[in-house]
């Protein structure tokens, strides 16, 4: 029996939310070495550097620096994203014609994740701001671009946003937040669905029912996808983010432009390593936190 039309958006939203907390908290220490690297990329040798130097410096509550405003993006992001993916879904099936409540192809998935990506844009972009800026504040006061001593909360960030550039300053960098976001998602959850398909064709069981580790490698390996192709623009968007506490901020193109000039092209690879570590554990615990959640409360509602 389906669900009634009003219930099935509020499952994804809450399972998405589920999700997105799952894979802050597992992922953290990760995200901000590779947020620290992308944006001071000749401060430190690699991420075993970035890492032990975090932590030596301020301890482990370095390593979770803007865990507050990664929370609220993930889970906004993340709550927003699959309640999108399943109404993107009834999108697909409308303009491919096919039937109400009828499975898609992977490929006709990975196209509604897409779609659906350009709506979570939207929601993580303030919050995303407010993460990385928290991230590099250390790096910020080291290199002389912001006073040394000053208090770094997330309201102090929220507060100086506010007064340099008006509400819309924490929509800069959407831009580039929406070109990672479109084809990033494609290849997140086009790669997530065929693993899982994979998986279920090897073990002669359905997609549902393949079991925790192979889940969760899905999930690890959709974020994999997702990061190796996107990851230059989410170099760019970083640096535009950070660097607008300074009054350097430019647009995506002269970003991107002027770090190919001064930096060279690995530059723009800056801190994949953590991210590539990160990706396995945090979006395995996302999908994983999802799924199971969601299938909770379907089978709660009698659906």
């Amino acid at each position: 029996m389906a669900p009634h039309p009003l219930i099935q958006p509020i499952i994804d939203f809450s399972a998405g939310a589920i999700g997105g907390t799952a894979c802050v908290l597992s992922g953290q220490p990760f995200d901000t070495t590779k947020v620290k690297m992308q944006t001071f990329p000749t401060m430190y040798r690699g991420f075993i550097h970035c890492f032990t130097s975090t932590f030596r410096q301020v301890g482990l509550r370095g390593l979770y620096k803007g865990t507050t405003p990664a929370l609220i993006a993930n889970i906004s992001e993340n709550a927003v994203l699959f309640v999108s993916y399943g109404r993107c879904q009834d999108v697909i099936r409308f303009v491919s014609n096919t039937d109400k409540g009828a499975d898609l192809s992977d490929l006709q998935k990975a196209s509604a994740g897409s779609l659906a990506s350009i709506f979570s844009a939207m929601a993580i972009c303030p919050t995303e701001l407010v993460k990385c800026r928290l991230q590099a504040m250390h790096e910020m006061e080291a290199s002389g671009q912001i006073t040394r001593g000053q208090r770094s909360t997330v309201w102090t960030v929220v507060k100086t946003v506010l007064k340099t550039n008006g509400p819309l300053g924490f929509y800069q960098g959407l831009t580039s937040t929406i070109g990672r976001e479109i084809p990033g998602y494609f290849c997140f959850f086009g790669a997530y669905e065929l693993c899982r398909s994979k998986f279920a064709q090897y073990m002669g069981t359905d997609k549902d029912s393949i079991g925790i580790l192979p889940l969760m490698f899905s999930g690890g390996f959709g974020g994999a996808c997702l990061w190796l192709v996107v990851y230059p623009i989410d170099c760019v968007k970083s640096r535009i983010q950070v660097y607008s506490l300074t009054g350097k901020q430019k647009g995506f193109m002269k970003t991107f432009i002027s770090i190919m000039r001064t930096e060279g092209f690995t530059a723009l690879y800056s801190g994949l390593t953590p991210t590539m570590i990160r990706t396995f554990p945090a979006n395995g615990a996302l999908f994983l936190a999802y799924e199971f959640s969601r299938k909770f409360m379907m089978e709660k509602v009698g659906a």
